[in-house]
């Protein structure tokens, strides 16, 4: 149960690190215009992804109670 919150959460962050990636173009070190827009969309993929799975199981676990 608590890992399910917990991927809930990092994927919010995964969202928000691939949104200030692709600002201010920066992640450990500056970088071009179009690898920041990809990194930043592929951080943004994931986090959508890492949410969108906690979600389900949170369903699951929910109905198998």
């Amino acid at each position: 149960m608590i890992f399910n919150w917990l991927s809930l959460i990092t994927g919010f962050f995964y969202i928000v690190l691939g949104i200030v990636v692709i600002i201010y173009k920066f992640f450990i070190i500056f970088l071009e215009p179009n690898i920041a827009y990809a990194l930043g969309a592929l951080l943004i993929l994931y986090g959508i992804f890492r949410i969108g799975r906690a979600i389900y199981r949170l369903r699951h676990d929910k109905d198998e109670e």
